[in-house]
């Protein structure tokens, strides 16, 4: 299964998916560090849209080992999404789209300032970006909100669905 996760920065979207790929025993793909590597390498200071080409190649990669793979990036527009959904066609597994948001705004925005990169020489999109940011609406995805739950009630309750999800694809 791809399990492609999409949500602004600071909605715990990169919470969710390490704590369910490790549930899971999945395989984590996160754009973040991927696009980060294409600026440290000097080849270019803007990754555009190679960090999200690799990705789909890492993922695909491994979908067809057999591994379930956990999709992590902002994933903001329908474009993105819809080659992802491509990347599991092409390797023949059931994919589910998953975008994690945070419904309270004061919780978003604390979130979103004060976190820590984990990821040496990300620079992390201010409130304002965040923002501003151009987001297409999502159709289809399960929504996860991480406004006021713990990371456990979450993931058990995405696991449900995700599974619920698995068995109606076979």
């Amino acid at each position: 299964m791809l399990i492609i996760f999409g949500g602004l920065p600071g909605s715990g979207k990169t919470t969710i998916a390490r704590a369910l790929a490790d549930r899971l025993n999945a395989v984590h793909v996160r754009v973040d560090t991927i696009e980060q590597a294409i600026r440290a390498s000097g080849i270019a200071d803007d990754a555009g849209p190679a960090g999200y080409i690799v990705a789909y190649g890492i993922a695909g990669d491994n979908l067809t080992l057999g591994r379930t793979v956990i999709a992590d990036s902002v994933n903001p527009l329908r474009i993105t999404r819809s080659a992802w959904l491509s990347v599991a066609q092409a390797a023949g597994v059931t994919a589910a789209e998953v975008e994690v948001v945070c419904s309270d705004k004061a919780e978003h925005r604390k979130r979103a300032e004060t976190r820590l990169t984990d990821v040496e020489g990300l620079v992390k999109p201010t409130w304002q970006e965040i923002s501003e940011r151009t987001y297409d609406e999502w159709h289809g995805a399960i929504v996860i909100d991480t406004a006021s739950n713990t990371v456990d009630a979450v993931l058990d309750e995405l696991v449900s669905r995700l599974k619920s999800l698995d068995a109606m694809n076979e």
